[in-house]
C-alpha cells in the first residue's frame, strides 16, 4: 500500500512552492506564506502518522484566531485556504504518481482533509457566533446608554418645566382674584383659557415624569386593598366628564368584573384604566361604543376595553406601547385628549403598560386591522393580578432581588 506520509516528505518542497503561488501574489509576504504552508504540511504528516487529529487541529485553531495565514490578505474565512491546499495536494499526486498509487494516496489524503474541513468549519462557526455576541453586547450597551440619556433628559426637562408652569398658574390665580378683573368681561374668558392650557401642560409634564420613573424603575407603588369595580366606576365617571364634545357611549358590564378585592396602588390603577379608556374613545367615531368587560383567570382578572373604532394596522400593533409612538396624524394634534383621531405625545399607553407590569401584570391589544369605513375596532386586555396579600414592592424590585441572589450563589 502506498505511504502518503513518505510521499509528502519527498515532495514537500514542490507542494509548498505550488501552494504558495496559488495563495499569495505578493512577493513581500511569500516568505510568511511559505512558513505557514510548511507548518501545515508538517502537522498534516504528524496527524497521518499518529492517526491523531490534534497536531493539525492546533494549526487550524491558530489560523482561525489569526484570520490571516497563510494568505497575504485578511480572510473572513480560511476554509478556502484549506480547500486550496487540498486541490494542490490532489493535483500533485495525480501528476507525479501512477494511477494505482495515486488512488491509494488520494483516499488517505481525503480522509484527513475531510475531517480537517469539518473541524475548521465548526471552529469558524463558533468564532462567528462569539463575534456576533460581542457585537450584540456592544450594541446593547450603546442602546442602554442612549435610553439612560433619554430618560435623564425627560426627567430633567419635566422638572425644569414645572417651575415656570407653577409661576404661570400662580399669577393667573392672582389675576383672577384681582378686583380689576370685574371691569372687563373678556378677562375671565382669557383666564379660563390660561387655566385650561396650564392644566393640560401639567398633565403632559406629569406624564413625562412618569415615563422617566418607569424607564428608570423608580416609580413607587402603594399597595392596599382595591375593588376593581370601584376603580372602574371612578374611571368611567372621569371619562364621562371629558365626553361632553363627543357622542361615544361607555358601557361597563359590572357582573363580569371580579367582585373580590386585590392589592394594588389604587391611584396608579385608576391612571391605567383612564388612559386605556381615553385611547379607546379617541379612536372611536361619534355614535360608537366602548365596552368594559372582565373575565377571570387563576390569579388574574382580564379587564377588556372593547371599542368599535377604526382599529389598528398589523404593522403598528407591535409598537403602540412604545414611548412617543403616537399613531395619529401630526396635523391632528391638539390639547383635546378625546378628539377623534387626535394625535398626542404617545405616552398614555406606555405609561399604562409600565404601571401594570410593575404590579406584576401585563397589557396587550388585538385588532382585525385599520379601516376608517368599516370600523373593525380594537380590544385592549389589562391583566390585573389578584393578590390575596400585598406585595412588598413593585415587580422590578423583586426581579432585582432575585438577580442579586443569583449573583451571590
Amino acid at each position: 500500500m502506498a505511504n502518503l506520509g513518505a510521499w509528502l516528505e519527498e515532495n514537500i518542497a514542490n507542494l509548498v512552492e505550488v501552494a504558495v503561488a496559488r495563495l499569495s501574489q505578493d512577493a513581500a509576504l511569500k516568505s510568511q506564506a511559505v512558513e505557514s504552508v510548511e507548518i501545515f504540511f508538517d502537522g498534516f504528516i504528524q496527524t497521518l502518522v499518529s492517526q491523531n487529529p490534534t497536531p493539525l487541529n492546533v494549526i487550524l485553531i491558530d489560523w482561525v484566531e489569526a484570520r490571516s495565514a497563510p494568505s497575504s490578505s485578511e480572510l473572513t474565512s480560511v476554509v478556502p485556504v484549506l480547500a486550496t491546499l487540498k486541490e494542490v495536494t490532489w493535483a500533485q499526486i495525480l501528476e507525479r504518481c501512477p494511477p494505482e498509487q495515486a488512488v491509494q494516496l488520494l483516499v488517505q489524503a481525503d480522509a484527513i482533509f475531510t475531517d480537517a474541513l469539518i473541524y475548521l468549519s465548526n471552529l469558524e462557526g463558533d468564532s462567528l457566533l462569539d463575534d456576533m455576541r460581542r457585537q450584540l453586547q456592544k450594541a446593547q450597551s450603546h442602546v442602554k446608554r442612549l435610553d439612560k440619556s433619554k430618560s435623564n433628559f425627560i426627567a430633567v426637562a419635566a422638572h425644569e418645566l414645572r417651575t415656570p408652569l407653577t409661576l404661570v398658574e400662580g399669577y393667573a390665580d392672582m389675576l383672577g382674584s384681582s378686583p380689576a378683573v370685574g371691569s372687563d368681561a373678556q378677562i375671565p374668558l382669557l383666564l379660563e383659557g390660561i387655566d385650561s392650557g396650564t392644566k393640560r401642560l401639567r398633565e403632559i409634564i406629569n406624564d413625562l415624569i412618569d415615563v422617566s420613573l418607569l424607564d428608570l424603575k423608580l416609580m413607587e407603588l402603594h399597595f392596599q386593598p382595591v375593588w376593581l369595580q370601584h376603580v372602574l366606576t371612578a374611571a368611567e365617571r372621569n371619562i364621562s366628564k371629558m365626553l361632553s364634545t363627543r357622542h361615544v357611549e361607555v358601557i361597563m358590564e359590572r357582573d363580569t368584573i371580579a367582585s373580590q378585592p386585590t392589592f394594588a396602588d389604587p391611584d396608579r390603577l385608576l391612571q391605567v384604566l383612564q388612559k386605556v379608556l381615553m385611547n379607546a374613545v379617541k379612536y372611536t367615531p361619534d355614535g360608537g361604543k366602548v365596552i368594559i368587560r372582565g373575565r377571570e383567570f387563576p390569579g388574574f382578572c382580564d379587564v377588556m376595553v372593547i371599542d368599535n373604532g377604526i382599529g389598528i394596522s398589523p404593522l403598528n400593533l407591535p409598537h403602540i406601547f412604545d414611548t412617543f409612538s403616537a399613531l395619529g396624524d401630526a396635523s391632528l394634534h391638539s390639547s383635546g385628549k378625546t378628539k377623534f383621531k387626535g394625535g398626542g405625545p404617545g405616552l398614555g399607553l406606555p405609561i399604562a403598560k409600565g404601571i401594570i407590569e410593575a404590579h406584576g401584570g401585563t397589557v396587550w391589544a388585538e385588532s382585525d386591522g385599520y379601516d376608517e369605513k368599516n370600523y373593525p375596532g380594537s380590544t385592549f386586555h389589562i391583566m390585573i393580578p389578584m393578590y390575596s396579600t400585598p406585595p412588598d414592592k413593585p415587580i422590578w424590585n423583586i426581579e432585582k432581588d432575585l438577580e442579586s441572589d443569583d449573583s451571590i450563589n
